[in-house]
């Protein structure tokens, strides 16, 4: 599934080298040159991953993924250090700065491509092509299929995205701001409770196979998809 990645990289022919492998296996492609040309792009679209550079000039890329994990907006979006410094104890910094991994340079770019699709799949699982399946409902990312024991479901791309990513974090309870946030994007604004008129979509899509019965609202917190039902 295509994703937003900002490339922080002061060397211009290595990030072309990144941003062509990256733009042709699909993602949209950001790219900075130092840290305040990343902080400014980052204020205007939140990246789903950000590949930094150690080395910058000016303020470091390590300063950078500090400041990232210390703001509530972009504390949970996926940074993997790129670096020429191979020590173990540089990378146990760049790890306690709060990077998920770390690339010693020079690095092929298949190597990054499965380090990128690794860490998306432990940090931001909606954003992978992995086919889904809870309870019997199953969700294709690729051919925006799905199936509810056997029965083919119709829902809006809309109610497929939120699908996709309840079924990617389940048990865990999301206010509408933070859905808004992940399905919809934090650059686009929309009202709160367009998030309940997608709920009551999604619920309607499910009804068919029973599915419906795993989104719940959690009264006074917002919505969670539950993987079992209690039994009757």
């Amino acid at each position: 599934m295509s994703s937003t990645i900002l490339v922080v990289e002061d060397e211009p022919a290595i990030q072309e080298l990144i941003a062509v492998n990256l733009s042709f296996a699909g993602h949209k492609v950001l790219r900075a040159f130092d840290v305040d040309q990343a902080e400014t792009l980052i204020r205007a679209e939140l990246p789903d991953l950000i590949l930094l550079d150690w080395m910058l000039p000016g303020a470091s890329g390590i300063t950078l993924a500090r400041k990232l994990r210390s703001d509530e907006r972009t504390r949970m979006v996926p940074v993997i250090m790129l670096t020429a410094k191979g020590s173990e104890q540089d990378k146990v910094d760049g790890l306690e700065a709060g990077a998920d991994d770390y690339i010693t340079k020079p690095f092929s770019p298949k190597e990054l491509m499965a380090r990128i699709k690794a860490v998306l799949r432990r940090r931001a699982p909606q954003l992978t092509d992995d086919m889904i399946e809870v309870d019997g409902l199953k969700l294709d990312p690729i051919s925006h299929r799905l199936s509810g024991r056997g029965q083919s479901l119709a829902i809006g791309p809309t109610e497929f995205r939120l699908l996709h990513f309840f079924m990617t974090h389940l048990e865990r309870v999301f206010s509408r701001t933070q859905l808004l946030d992940q399905v919809w994007g934090d650059h686009v604004f929309v009202e709160e409770r367009t998030v309940d008129v997608h709920i009551r979509r999604l619920r309607k899509a499910l009804e068919p196979s029973g599915h419906d019965l795993h989104v719940e609202t959690v009264r006074g917190s917002g919505y969670r998809f539950t993987s079992q039902l209690p039994k009757s």
